[in-house]
């Protein structure tokens, strides 16, 4: 009986915790992010230049952003566009339960998987959209940034608590469908395009059964003793990422896998055999890879000489963007302006939305505005990501990145590298796994190593 009633404290303290971080992160303040209009804006490998065209303009409130002087610039819309039809994966309430914890929520631990979907996500839209891809109803979003604490997210916190504590579930959903949004495409090419978008933002649903939900990772996450309700570093979160992709055995995955970086090391033998191991034998082509380079940019704080490389990378059409953050706060770099990142911030609370069902509402899965935050101020823990589509694709972008790392490295050992042959060339230990065990003992070892967030500094 006593322990039955420890376990009922247990229960109740959690599902008030959980309610307190959904309250905490269930508002904003009224914040706009400034963008100036004499220099450029690189997001994941596209340049938009903010020049002045007209100085009575104002860029709409809605936007969330404002350029310096108060002008429009040039292609603000077409940054804004593509900044919105980046997928953009926050923290969620009410959704089912997590195994084995009576979490309903992953507010205040789970930021840094959440980054580490908004990665695997950008991943795969250049796989199956490409980067030119840009969702047609981006502009048509309200910004939530325009929202302050008012009677009205009172009133969310006192349900939510109410829904914590009797183990209700409050569905709130927008507004665009896929009726709606198919019915607007001109011909197929668009209309499989918003399957695609659809198809993809499914996979990272928070219910058991989605492929890379939140569920799913942390079931990968166990293997190296993380357990819901802890924090998650981003190289342990490189390691879950590319565990969930190799477990995947859905057939529109089977021509992507994912390869994580050993000690800073890009063994390129090793890539190329992921990229050409096929599951089917009637499958010849080799498959496309997202590369994961879990790195530290400085010691106790970031190394400000760093800088010029991770905006050269960031500059990269195929750059998947940088799980990163502040410390203890994780955020998903996407571009810059001078010396400030652009990212998207997954601490902020939103409804669970049911992704199984088939209109279900894309309205909180992107972004309405930007954010931007000083280089200086980042945590130096970050995981890099890269998208191969074939091996040709993979030399290419290994002798490219190469020549960056010289140029920005200059007499300092690069940050990482890309070497020829297998990691066991370099009497590494074979990662190979069996299926009774997701991680192998090295693979163990490792992320018992990353999860202390100790690196060797070079």
């Amino acid at each position: 009986m006593e322990a039955t009633g420890t376990e009922e404290v247990d229960k109740l303290k959690t599902k008030f915790i959980s309610a307190w971080n959904n309250m905490k992160y269930s508002w904003v303040l009224k914040t706009k992010t400034y963008f100036s209009r004499n220099s450029p804006v690189l997001l994941l490998g596209k340049c938009y230049h903010f020049k002045c065209e007209d100085e009575n303009k104002l860029l709409h409130a809605r936007s969330g952003c404002t350029i310096e002087d108060h002008v429009i610039a040039g292609n603000v819309e077409e940054f804004r566009k593509d900044f919105i039809s980046r997928i953009w994966l926050t923290y969620r309430e009410e959704f089912p339960s997590i195994e084995g914890s009576a979490l309903t929520t992953d507010c205040g631990w789970g930021c840094t998987l959440r980054t580490g979907q908004m990665l695997l996500a950008q991943g795969l839209i250049l796989h199956f959209l490409g980067r030119a891809w840009t969702w047609p109803d981006a502009l048509n979003i309200d910004n939530s940034d325009s929202e302050s604490w008012t009677s009205h997210t009172v009133k969310k916190f006192t349900a939510s608590f109410e829904a914590s504590l009797s183990g209700e579930r409050e569905l709130k959903t927008p507004t665009i469908s896929l009726k709606e949004t198919i019915g607007r495409y001109s011909d197929d090419h668009e209309m499989q395009n918003e399957i695609y978008h659809r198809k993809i933002i499914s996979w990272f649903g928070d219910s058991p059964l989605a492929l890379f939900g939140l569920h799913q990772l942390i079931k990968y996450g166990k293997k190296s003793g993380k357990k819901a309700g802890d924090w998650y570093g981003p190289a342990v979160v490189a390691h879950i990422l590319r565990k969930a992709v190799e477990e995947a055995r859905h057939p529109e995955l089977q021509g992507i896998t994912i390869y994580v970086a050993q000690d800073c090391t890009v063994y390129s033998s090793d890539v190329i055999d992921k990229q050409c191991a096929s599951m089917a034998p009637d499958i010849s082509d080799d498959k496309a890879v997202i590369i994961l380079v879990p790195v530290r940019l400085g010691g106790e704080r970031t190394n400000t000489d760093y800088l010029e490389f991770v905006k050269g990378i960031l500059s990269l059409e195929y750059c998947v963007g940088i799980i990163g953050g502040k410390p203890k706060q994780s955020y998903y770099f996407a571009g810059f302006q001078d010396d400030s990142l652009i990212y998207m911030d997954p601490h902020y609370c939103q409804s669970f939305v049911d992704v199984s069902i088939k209109d279900f509402p894309l309205e909180t899965f992107h972004c309405p505005s930007p954010k931007k935050m000083s280089f200086r101020k980042m945590d130096p823990s970050c995981t890099i990501g890269f998208y191969c589509r074939n091996v040709q694709d993979f030399k290419r972008a290994s002798e490219e990145i190469t020549k960056m790392l010289k140029v920005f490295s200059k007499e300092k050992y690069p940050l990482f590298t890309f070497v020829n042959g297998h990691s066991r060339d370099y009497d590494f230990t074979s990662t190979t796994t069996n299926e009774e065990d997701l991680f192998s003992e090295d693979e163990k070892k490792r992320l018992k190593r990353f999860s202390t967030e100790e690196f060797v500094l070079l």
